[in-house]
């Protein structure tokens, strides 16, 4: 049975990512649509969580309600945006590993965005 959601986030579209990946995330897990939740940033969405201070304060409210969040440590590291998010809380990590896991474990839905 699938109860984890790994969510993908890879779009740098403001719209995109305000409608769905940040909306969605915000809620998922107070309503119990899954027993455990995962954003994984990867690409241009770090750029928008980098540059964009209203993003953020979306980033600290999903992390709050319990969601794990990662980013790819190659595209933090070429978007100079460790520090950023690091601060607020977000994995740097060889994010291949848990999306590998995720795509082979029958227990997960993979979303990508």
């Amino acid at each position: 049975m699938k109860e984890n959601l790994l969510i993908v986030w890879t779009n740098g579209d403001i719209e995109v990512a305000n409608n769905f990946p940040l909306l969605y995330s915000s809620v998922i897990l107070d309503r119990n649509y899954w027993k455990t939740a995962h954003l994984m940033l990867w690409g241009p969405s770090i750029l928008l969580v980098k540059n964009q201070t209203f993003i953020k304060e979306k980033i600290r409210h999903i992390i709050s309600t319990g969601v794990k969040m990662s980013a790819c440590i190659v595209c933090v590291e070429d978007y100079g945006a460790r520090e950023e998010l690091e601060k607020l809380g977000i994995e740097v990590t060889h994010t291949g590993e848990l999306l590998t896991k995720a795509l082979k474990d029958d227990s997960y839905s993979v979303l990508t965005i």
